[in-house]
């Protein structure tokens, strides 16, 4: 019986390996599709295929999913073999490097294909007639090179599609319309156009789409108004159309939509006002729509939207005392952001209660008051812009800020116009700014030195100190804030020198280790004036802002130290209108980095060093109005400049300014001595031609003069 036992067993697992062995069909397909490709080795060495990585099999041993993303596949796109894996219903091959189009006839075997995921790859070319299988469900060809219009019949036979996603291509033309009829995709719920380059008008269909969750199609050169039926797509869970040209009020009808969470309509022509009845959008929980043309106040009924995460209302025309508001009720706001409006009141008290915010912008509005200390509870605030507003009291918020120690971004620009910088000793406990990674009082025009307590500030990466009217000399501990690496104290009326320890800021420094500049400010952290390219606006990332030190428009004189070669991270340096004397460091060419060198209205002397022309990055450069002289070095990156670079130099010459440079004196005595060898006599030479000179000028003048004393009519003539 023993015996009898093994042998079943034995014979059990032979029928069964033979029941679950794939199908050799499809087993010699996968092997050419990998082997045509070049990719990481695979491990598909078994004689059961179903039993490789990436791959899974049905009932019947046949190949149903063949699932490969990130495998690191390069190759041309698509290998025919696969064509025979015709039971295939799920296809995974995104984020490789595969190339090469659609094959509509490639897909005519795969008639059972379910899920098709091409994301993320390196695809071209124009879109089949229609979609390669009836059975399909969701397509993603994403992140490719997909051009030209998609056909309106591409839908056609996709009764049971759900998610169509063709973002980031350079697809031209319309929309499809009519997306969602009985005959096409009635059940679709994410649809995503975005980051393409469709034009026109959104056509009417979207309100046929009773299943739909998700429309995106920002990015676009879309125009027109908001097609009305959209809010007839009543299970709408986000709308996303930024970066468009869409114009019109948003429709009242938008409460129908009580499913949505996201309204992205950021940078667009909306104009009017926010419907009042907004507030019945009880699960809203991201609102953006910054840079429109939106006027009016925020609607009152905002505040019942209880599930608000993040509110964009930035650069539009709104209005209104926002100090009325009650924001208590959005217990969960963690960001806040109405920038550039014409609001007025105080700073909101009821945003104290709202204990998740860790942003809160209100700056460039006409706001006024003082910071009161109840901003303590918002424990989570890493993010404070309070910049061009009408507050005072800058000691005093100050001393309730320097308590929050959650605190990364401080922007007071613009604000407290005219009062004292905080002085050490109302600062001596300033243990909450041990997270502060960028300060800015820049624009308040404050009085006073640069304060000691600054130098506590072991995080500090970006100082904006500039537009004041600070006095008295940079302090040499600045350049020992272990993080700093951007700089700004430009129109003050600081004196004294350049001083040596700033060239030792470590971050800028070659042998500084590098700092973790993937760090994200919680909102787009503005340095200047508004950049017209809202691509610039939408980066908040601390590497955005470069390496710098600007001291422009101040006192300061003395040389330029040479020491500055240190800074070798550096990418722009900003000393113009000051009174600098003394020669340009020819050590400034070791800051291989540089991309702005500024120099201009100061007493610069000597030449333009020709090591300059090793800097290769710069993409300014000026030192006009000095007292520069010799030849401009003849570099192409140099003379790239126009003549207003060099202007004010009267003893300049060269390209690009229109005077040339003519023969240096040193070249011509140099010259003459060498002849003057040539010839071997070089000291009696010179006197031999003087005595002649001298000899005939005599002769000359006698044998003339000397006549007339004798001849009377000449005399007289």
């Amino acid at each position: 019986m023993a015996y009898g036992f093994l042998l079943f067993l034995f014979f059990s697992s032979i029928m069964s390996t033979h029941i679950h062995a794939c199908n050799q069909t499809d087993r010699s397909s996968l092997m050419s599709f990998i082997l045509t490709l070049s990719s990481l080795s695979f491990n598909w060495t078994s004689d059961n295929c179903c039993q490789w990585k990436g791959i899974a099999c049905d009932q019947d041993s046949r190949v149903t999913h063949l699932l490969l993303p990130s495998k690191g596949l390069e190759g041309g796109m698509f290998p025919s073999s696969l064509a025979n894996l015709t039971h295939l219903t799920h296809l995974n091959l995104s984020h490789n490097s595969l190339f090469g189009s659609l094959d509509t006839q490639f897909f005519v075997t795969l008639n059972r294909l379910e899920i098709l995921d091409l994301s993320y790859n390196l695809l071209s070319g124009e879109l089949p007639f229609s979609l390669p299988s009836s059975n399909i469900q969701k397509l993603d060809l994403s992140s490719n090179h997909f051009h030209g219009a998609i056909p309106s019949s591409f839908f056609h036979h996709a009764s049971k599609l759900t998610s169509f996603n063709v973002s980031n291509n350079t697809f031209t033309g319309y929309i499809p319309s009519s997306i969602c009829l009985k005959h096409s995709s009635p059940f679709l719920r994410l649809l995503d156009f975005s980051s393409n380059e469709f034009s026109g008008n959104l056509a009417p269909g979207l309100g046929d789409c009773s299943e739909l969750l998700v429309f995106r199609a920002g990015r676009n050169n879309l125009s027109g108004l908001l097609p009305e039926d959209i809010y007839n797509a009543t299970k709408l869970e986000e709308i996303s159309l930024p970066l468009s040209s869409l114009y019109g009020a948003i429709s009242d009808k938008i409460v129908n939509l009580t499913n949505l969470a996201i309204l992205n309509l950021f940078f667009n022509h909306l104009g009017s006002k926010l419907p009042l009845n907004f507030g019945k959008l009880s699960k809203l929980k991201y609102v953006n729509l910054d840079f429109n043309y939106l006027e009016g106040s925020l609607p009152p009924s905002l505040m019942n939207c209880t599930n608000l995460v993040e509110l964009h209302v930035q650069s539009n025309n709104l209005e209104g005392d926002i100090s009325i508001l009650d924001f208590s009720r959005l217990s969960q706001l963690t960001k806040l952001d109405i920038r550039l409006n014409n609001f007025t009141g105080t700073f909101p008290i009821s945003l104290y209660s709202c204990r998740s915010l860790k942003a809160i912008r209100l700056s460039s509005n006409r706001l006024e008051g003082q910071i009161q200390v109840d901003i303590l509870s918002l424990k989570s605030l890493s993010f404070l812009s309070l910049g061009f507003n009408r507050f005072t009291n800058i000691t005093g918020a100050m001393k309730i800020l320097m308590s929050c120690k959650s605190l990364h971004t401080l922007l007071l620009t613009g604000s407290f116009k005219g009062e004292g910088m905080p002085g050490d000793d109302d600062m001596a406990d300033i243990e909450g700014f041990q997270n502060l990674r960028a300060l800015s009082f820049a624009e308040c025009q404050l009085t006073g030195q640069i304060p000691i307590w600054l130098s506590k500030l072991n995080k500090l990466e970006i100082l904006l100190l500039g537009s004041n009217q600070i006095t008295g000399p940079i302090p040499s501990w600045l350049g020992a804030l272990p993080r700093l690496y951007h700089v700004s104290l430009r129109k003050n009326q600081i004196s004294g020198e350049f001083p040596k320890q700033l060239c030792r800021l470590p971050r800028l420094v070659s042998e500084a280790s590098q700092d973790d500049t993937s760090y994200e400010f919680e909102l787009p952290f503005f340095l200047g004036p508004i950049i017209a390219n809202p691509n610039y606006y939408l980066s908040s990332k601390l590497s955005s802002y470069p390496a710098m030190i600007d001291l422009s428009e101040n006192n300061i004189g003395g040389e330029i130290p040479n020491e500055i070669s240190r800074l070798q991270r550096l990418r722009m340096l900003r000393l113009g209108h000051n009174n600098f004397s003394g020669i340009i460091p020819d050590q400034i060419s070791n800051l291989k980095n540089l991309e702005v060198l500024n120099l201009s209205m100061n007493h610069l002397s000597g030449i333009i060093p020709s090591s300059l022309e090793s800097l290769n990055f710069l993409k300014e450069f000026n030192v006009s109005y000095n007292n520069l002289q010799g030849p401009i070095p003849t570099s192409t990156q140099l003379q790239s400049f126009d003549d207003s670079a060099f202007e004010g130099n009267p003893n300049l010459c060269g390209p690009p300014l229109p005077n040339e440079c003519g023969r240096p004196n040193k070249v011509i005595d140099e010259d003459n001595n060498n002849n003057n060898k040539d010839e071997g006599n070089g000291h009696q030479l010179p006197w031999f031609y003087i005595s002649s000179v001298v000899l005939g000028f005599i002769v000359g003048f006698w044998g003339v003069f000397g006549y007339l004393i004798f001849n009377k009519r000449w005399r007289y003539a």
